[in-house]
């Protein structure tokens, strides 16, 4: 059974996993661009990934792919029209994956209840208030400069430490903006701006970040850093290293998967967390 908004907002504390299977309404994203563009197809993607047990559907309607251009918020909002009412009339519990506050606004109308920002509130001023006031749930992600830019040069002395201080400023934002803390989640941006180092560095540092008492979310789906350390370059290649990926900060307390690959995901963490309370089993017996 899929968890509640609740439930996923609580799962730093209970340890419950959460899967949110990424459906991108565009022509563009790096992995499945173009291939859901059409309403109805994105509808069909969203109820197979609700069938394989995703607890959440992120819709985007702006690619944030390495190197991509911004998209009008009126641009966003004519791709999501057809699909988010549909989706969220699937009965699923709906993210809207977007930086601007008018786009969060109709995807909170049509029913949606998370907004993912990728800039954690920075690019439009108004998308924390607006989430505050409707009481959404935040998804609060940490980005070097913006999607055309951001692997131009990454750079960092201590990633895990400059990702954890910003996370924890952006928070204090939220909070200033009406965004209940308890309502915020935080996620390091794995492949936003950084190097292969940085990411693994952020992988093994999760404890870290999952220090801000608040759910840990990772998005490492398919990405690069994945095919540079198994050598597979074509992006639908990378589904066990993505797997890897997941459990291992699973391990490291991060509690939600945002990931093209539901099912692969879902059965992953299914096993991982029996064979754990096994272990706990024979620990406390």
């Amino acid at each position: 059974m899929a968890l509640s908004l609740d439930d996923i907002l609580g799962s730093h504390r209970t340890g419950r996993t959460a899967v949110m299977g990424v459906l991108n309404v565009t022509p563009d994203s790096f992995s499945d661009g173009g291939r859901f563009f059409g309403p109805e197809l994105a509808v069909e993607q969203a109820r197979r990934m609700i069938a394989q047990g995703a607890d959440i559907i992120d819709i985007g309607a702006e690619s944030t792919r390495p190197g991509s251009s911004r998209v009008s918020a009126d641009e966003q909002i004519a791709r999501l029209r057809p699909v988010l009412p549909a989706v969220t009339a699937e009965g699923a519990l709906v993210s809207i994956d977007t930086t601007l506050a008018p786009v969060a606004e109709f995807a909170l109308d049509a029913g949606a209840r998370i907004v993912n920002d990728v800039s954690a509130g920075r690019d439009d001023p108004d998308l924390l208030a607006v989430a505050g006031r409707r009481g959404a749930a935040v998804v609060l992600m940490h980005m070097l400069g913006q999607p055309k830019t951001m692997q131009a040069d990454p750079c960092y002395a201590d990633v895990v430490a400059e990702v954890r201080d910003f996370l924890s400023r952006r928070l204090e934002a939220a909070a200033a903006a009406g965004v209940a803390r308890g309502r915020c989640i935080v996620d390091p941006g794995i492949g936003f701006g950084k190097r292969l180092e940085h990411n693994l560095a952020l992988l093994a540092g999760i404890p870290v970040l999952a220090a801000l008492d608040r759910p840990v979310l990772v998005g490492p789906s398919r990405k690069r850093f994945l095919g540079e350390l198994t050598g597979k370059a074509a992006p639908a290649d990378r589904v066990a290293g993505t797997v890897a990926a997941c459990l291992e900060a699973w391990r490291r307390g991060a509690t939600i998967f945002r990931v093209l690959d539901v099912a692969d995901v879902v059965d992953a963490l299914t096993v991982a967390r029996a064979i754990k309370n096994a272990a706990d089993k024979s620990l406390s017996g």
